[in-house]
Parts: C-alpha cells; structure tokens; sequence
C-alpha cells in the first residue's frame, strides 16, 4: 500500500544527496532512516551499527541466506 506524506523540502534535500550515494531511490532512503529511526527508538541501548548488523541479518534470513551455527 502505498501513502502520500508531506515531508519538509529540506528532508528531501538532504535525503536526495545521500541516496545518491546510497544508490537508493529518495523514498528508499527516506524509508530507511525511518526504519533506522524506528530500532532506535525501541531499542535505545543499541548503536546504529549494530541496528544495521541486525536488519541486514534479518533480510539475510528472509532470503534464505542463512546456516545452522555449530558450536566449538
């Protein structure tokens, strides 16, 4: 489902440039930094890294990009 939201010019500005960078679309990094935001704000103990550890860890699953971890 996709929603129109107002944000301010100087969002998309900044989102704008680092998407390029990012090679996201302004919405994709618009949409990241709100899920980024969104760990954060349950999770505050938690550093940026190691959010972003978890998300990637997270997608890697839900391709099935994973293993069964073996001990010792």
């Amino acid at each position: 489902m996709t929603t129109a939201v107002r944000v301010s010019d100087n969002l998309v500005k900044e989102a704008r440039l680092v998407s390029t960078v990012d090679n996201r679309s302004v919405t994709g990094q618009i949409e990241h930094w709100a899920k980024i935001g969104k760990c954060s704000e349950e999770n505050p103990e938690l550093t940026y890294g190691l959010i972003k550890e978890i998300l990637i860890g997270v997608e890697e699953l839900e391709q099935g990009e994973c293993s069964e971890y073996e001990f010792g």
